[in-house]
């Protein structure tokens, strides 16, 4: 494994000879999908940021560092109280207890994958793999649930952020899919042009899940008419979009669509920007998920469409999703409203 994952650093990423470690090449026989390995990228790098100093990269960056990190930095950030002191702090941050579960998973793979190879002890290695994350329940992000009319200020506000006519529309693409068919960031970055299909008079998208698993979702007729319009966009500047080819794309300055994917983390950059603007606070890409699953639960949606929706492997797990939700609890409302209170507060 050794030969296969050591290289010499090119002179532009570091100086020149030193011992690198291609994290990108080891870790498919230990994660089980392409979303596992890329939330393990993203892990690995804010490991390095937070306690190696290293700049954050996304993107390319984040795929050119995965594929040279450097050994030295590795070594010398890489122990058990180091590791304990940064999931403390992860949960500090109000990460919670699956994200933090999932980056403790990350560096104990990294570390693993290292000893294997001889570049750090056994012992080390060992160590690391012990170490459990401090409970997370107080400092779990509870996540936002946001309503209808906020879904609708935040897909305005991605049109809003926009520098050009083809990234506002590309925007308000991302948006409308996500808010209503409820996928992960994930799994829109990973859409093709391909993965939309005519099935029985019904227009449906074809999306890449968790564990190598897909699904068919209907495509609603708003959603698909922004489509069609963004494909039009691209055919302006370049041949019809090919099936294999990115659903939603980068944009360049000035407004040219690139050949290339928007990745999940510009996914994320736009739903932060836009929460910003919308003045919702910090909304999550998984927030939307979240969103669409407590909107239908209001409306009165069965609970099996809900599921089939969301795609989890049966309703028990919706149950549960569902229930994690913050549920009305207006007792004291009624309260006020029998003592006859007086409403004298003004925004």
């Amino acid at each position: 494994m050794a030969k296969l994952i050591l290289s010499k650093r090119s002179r532009d990423l570091a100086p020149a000879g030193e011992l690198t470690f291609n994290f990108l090449l080891a870790l498919p026989g230990r994660a089980s999908s392409v979303h596992t390995q890329r939330a393990y990228f993203r892990w690995v790098d804010q490991y390095l940021c937070d306690v190696a100093g290293l700049k954050p990269t996304s993107g390319d960056g984040r795929i050119h560092r995965m594929q040279s990190l450097p050994v030295r930095t590795l070594q010398a950030s890489l122990s058990a109280p180091q590791f304990r002191a940064w999931l403390g702090q992860l949960v500090q941050s109000e990460h919670g207890k699956q994200g933090v579960g999932q980056a403790r998973a990350a560096i104990v793979t990294l570390a693993n994958l290292l000893a294997e190879a001889g570049l750090l002890d056994d012992y080390t290695s060992a160590g690391m793999a012990n170490v459990r994350p401090p409970k997370a329940e107080e400092g779990q992000r509870p996540g936002r649930w946001l309503s209808p009319e906020q879904i609708r200020l935040l897909i305005a506000a991605a049109q809003q952020i926009a520098t050009s006519e083809n990234q506002a529309l590309r925007n308000h693409v991302v948006l409308s899919i996500l808010c209503t068919m409820a996928l992960r960031r994930e799994e829109l970055a990973a859409a093709r042009w391909g993965d939309l299909s005519l099935q029985n008079d019904r227009v449906v998208l074809r999306v890449h899940g968790k564990g190598r698993k897909t699904a068919m979702i209907d495509v609603p007729r708003p959603v698909l008419g922004l489509i069609h319009r963004w494909r039009a966009a691209i055919s302006r500047d370049q041949p019809a979009p090919a099936k294999e080819s990115p659903l939603v794309r980068r944009i360049w300055k000035g407004g040219r669509i690139s050949r290339r994917g928007l990745t999940a983390d510009g996914i994320w950059w736009i739903i932060g920007d836009a929460a910003q603007v919308a003045d919702l606070g910090h909304v999550a890409p998984h927030d939307l998920r979240r969103s669409v699953a407590g909107a239908l639960h209001e409306a009165g949606t069965p609970i099996e469409k809900i599921s089939q929706l969301l795609r989890h492997s049966n309703v028990a797990v919706t149950e549960r999703y569902l229930s994690r939700l913050p549920q009305r609890n207006e007792g004291a409302i009624l309260m006020s409203d029998m003592l006859g209170l007086d409403d004298d507060w003004n925004e």
